[in-house]
């Protein structure tokens, strides 16, 4: 039986191992496609929980000290310092620490670290931040900072270079002007511009203020000897210092300057536009210059021809030709033709010009968002985030939260926060995060919560305390600390923000 099977066998045809070989190649390759496929998606999909953690530093103070944390919550400068660490750039491990502080005599010490704890721009003595304000922030110059030697100062870069020499009896920010440094010798003041690393204002004037608050690329107004004139932002002399006195405003090449005890608008070819029948300028636009006299506002252009006459209670330029006014308490919309275009309906009104549109409020303090062809787009909302760099506004309507972009068309949270791997959601009054794909991460147990932040955490409220739940949903903190006092409420791991508008600092 054996035998007659294999002789069966035998005398079946032969296998060709050429096409066997050939095929099970086929087959391998076939599988690999289908494997790199499969990655390939698999690799998609974990980029998509995968969140890009920005590099910052932030200042934290615990039991008395202060230190200092990244944005993932680890401390990179254990809290050992009786002074808080000055952080000039968030985003670069330059820390100046204070250290054997004098409080009677004022002596103090200070040495600058990097986030591997080590010291840095040994060669500079007496390193310090340049701090500057305005009426609502105060921040540090973020690339440069002030060293001393043989009692004068200089400036020098986080690299350590070297940006202007020991050489003046005083460096300090110019108030309210980022990257406009004031240098002092000899008893006169310049200019040095820090992004550029150079000196643009000579050491020339007694007094020196930027034209445009805020912003030194527009010019100084610069003053000796009880005379004013105007300097560029890169030094040019663009009016003498001929006048008794310069407004801060400007615009198309018009400034406004007091001569012989007159008020005038003049161009930068010193001819007079307007005269005399005016008590100040508020802003100038390019031909449009708003006027104001006795209280009351008006637009003339830049032949000084009255365009909007004299008489309401506020005017701001919004774009094209029209201007946001107030009449009787009450703000609208109005063309240089003074044409009522929207009608005077809104406690307050303004134009985002990078967004393109108003955000006019109501007596029942909601939000109408309204396109700058002043079409009513939503109406009694609740601005909680405008994102100018995104292009998305969230609001909240009917005690709901929801996403628009800037044509005002509604979005997923989903499709808006891109490099978010959790996602805020809310049923029957109680929040939860879902993923990506809409799955329920975390259930809807809170009784308030917040989006998920640039550094992955999420804060969330229950019963009156909040907590903080990590990128993946797990707890991190449970919902333990009573933040009613504060004005803005956000965590780095267990860290929390302080209840200080004028500083960045996590405590426990």
């Amino acid at each position: 039986m054996d035998r007659v099977k294999g002789r069966r066998f035998d005398n079946e045809p032969k296998l060709n191992l050429k096409k066997v070989f050939a095929t099970i190649v086929a087959i391998i390759v076939f599988i690999m496609v289908i494997v790199s496929i499969v990655n390939l998606l698999n690799k998609d999909k974990k980029t998509n929980t995968e969140m890009q953690i920005p590099i910052r530093y932030f200042p934290i103070f615990e039991s008395g000290k202060y230190g200092v944390i990244d944005g993932t919550g680890a401390i990179i400068i254990k809290p050992i310092y009786d002074e808080m660490i000055i952080i000039p750039n968030s985003s670069k491990d330059v820390f100046v620490c204070t250290y054997d502080v004098n409080y009677e005599t004022g002596e103090y010490k200070t040495k600058v670290l990097n986030a591997n704890n080590q010291e840095i721009l040994k060669n500079y003595q007496n390193l310090s931040p340049i701090e500057n304000s305005n009426t609502t922030e105060v921040w540090y110059e973020d690339n440069v900072l002030r060293f001393e030697k043989d009692g004068l100062y200089g400036l020098v870069d986080f690299s350590g270079k070297q940006v202007i020499p020991a050489d003046y009896s005083n460096i300090y920010a110019l108030e309210g002007t980022a990257k406009s440094i004031v240098i002092e010798k000899d008893g006169l003041k310049g200019i040095v511009n820090a992004t550029l690393g150079s000196q643009v204002v000579t050491c020339g004037y007694n007094d020196i203020s930027s034209l445009d608050p805020g912003n030194g690329d527009n010019g100084y107004i610069v003053g000796i000897d009880g005379k004013y004139g105007v300097v560029s932002g890169t030094g040019k002399e663009v009016l003498a210092c001929n006048y008794e006195e310069i407004r801060h405003v400007s615009g198309n090449n018009m400034y406004v300057v007091k001569e012989e005890g007159t008020l005038k608008i003049i161009n930068n070819s010193l001819n007079v536009v307007k005269d005399n029948e005016f008590d100040n300028v508020k802003e100038i636009n390019g031909d449009y210059i708003t006027i104001e006299l006795n209280g009351l506002f008006g637009v003339v252009n830049k032949e000084g021809i009255e365009l909007i006459p004299i008489q309401y209670e506020d005017l701001k330029f919004a774009h094209d030709n029209y201007f946001i006014a107030k009449s009787n308490g009450k703000y609208g919309v109005i063309s240089t033709e003074n044409v009522v275009l929207l009608d005077f309906a809104y406690t307050s009104m303004s134009f985002i010009n990078s967004a393109n549109f108003y955000t006019a409020e109501t007596e029942n303090y909601t939000t109408d968002i309204i396109s700058g062809k002043l079409e009513v787009k939503l109406s009694n909302v609740i601005i909680s985030e405008l994102n100018i760099d995104k292009a998305y506004m969230r609001v909240r309507v009917d005690g709901k939260y929801k996403y628009y972009n800037f044509n005002f068309e509604e979005k997923k949270n989903t499709e808006l926060l891109t490099n978010h791997t959790l996602f805020l959601v809310n049923k029957d009054g109680k929040y939860g995060y879902v993923n990506q794909d809409g799955d329920l991460i975390v259930n809807y147990i809170y009784d308030d919560a917040k989006e998920q932040n640039e550094f992955g955490y999420c804060v969330v409220k229950q019963n009156g305390l909040w907590g903080v739940l990590a990128k993946d949903g797990t707890v991190i903190l449970k919902p333990s600390v009573n933040l009613d006092n504060s004005l803005y409420i956000d965590f780095i791991s267990s860290w929390h923000l302080y209840n200080d508008t004028d500083i960045i600092l996590y405590v426990k």
